[in-house]
């Protein structure tokens, strides 16, 4: 009779939060086809606020080569660091300072050889919490792509 009691007991607690991550695991299973199948049709890198019926999304999509990482931990990692900058800039901003240096040199033969050294640099500050990989798949020109999301606040 106890046995029975703590049955029904733990099946009170445990079939609603068991329902509950059946139903998260859902919503995030269709917001990963969703994406993916909106990526195929129109491919791009970066920063995308994207909507659902109830939620709103930062998609930080990146694009990476496999080849170029020795293990998929390393490829992860980057995967991710580069999408939350990403995120960071869209949210914060970033300053962008160019500069040219043109640097030419004068020849024996009275001909001139002119290099030109652009220099770009781009300046952010901020971070992105939350960030979270939702899904990553190859691409159709031979890259992986990862997509990462954090819900945003609609106003």
């Amino acid at each position: 009779m106890r046995l029975i009691k703590i049955a029904i007991i733990a099946g009170i607690f445990l079939v609603p939060s068991v329902a509950l991550c059946q139903s998260y695991n859902q919503e995030k299973r269709a917001l990963a086809n969703f994406l993916t199948r909106m990526y195929e049709d129109a491919p791009f890198e970066g920063v995308k606020a994207v909507e659902d019926y109830e939620n709103a999304y930062l998609m930080s999509v990146v694009k990476l080569d496999k080849g170029k990482y020795k293990t998929e931990s390393a490829l992860n990692r980057v995967a991710s660091v580069k999408a939350m900058s990403q995120a960071s800039r869209f949210f914060n901003g970033s300053n962008v300072t160019e500069d040219m240096v043109i640097h030419t040199t004068e020849n024996a033969d009275g001909t001139s050889d002119t290099e030109i050294i652009e220099n770009i640099r781009e300046h952010s500050t901020g971070y992105v919490k939350q960030l979270e990989l939702l899904t990553n798949f190859p691409a159709k020109d031979g890259l992986h792509v990862y997509v990462f999301v954090t819900p945003i606040k609609r106003d």
